[in-house]
């Protein structure tokens, strides 16, 4: 007897967003990666293809404040970080809500969570 010869359904890579801790398909996130050349900055990987750790996000306002809330970019790159060229980035390729004049929320790392 052959064995058969139907492949199993193509499935899509899936990643869960660091913000509201969704999962979605790889294409539809924004891969987040320590910069090359100062391993304390978070940037924008927008080809997907930077070496090293990365995380993902929605391109929305709502899962990038959500994270900042939660620590979810110490936690995710294992240590404190520099995120605000991701908040940039938002700020430049990723439209605003309607309304929304509030300022992205600071976000202090408290005394012995630094490893």
């Amino acid at each position: 007897m052959r064995a058969s010869t139907d492949a199993p359904a193509a499935t899509h890579p899936q990643r869960t967003c660091i913000g509201c801790r969704q999962t979605a398909a790889r294409s539809e996130l924004l891969r987040l990666v320590k910069d090359l050349d100062d391993a304390a900055r978070v940037v924008v990987d927008p080809r997907r293809r930077l070496p090293g750790r990365g995380a993902w996000l929605h391109p929305d306002w709502a899962c990038l404040k959500q994270a900042l809330r939660r620590r979810a970019f110490q936690r995710a790159f294992r240590g404190a970080v520099d995120h605000r060229p991701v908040e940039e980035y938002f700020g430049t390729s990723v439209p605003a809500p309607a309304g929304a004049d509030d300022d992205l929320p600071e976000v202090h790392v408290e005394s012995g969570s630094e490893i």
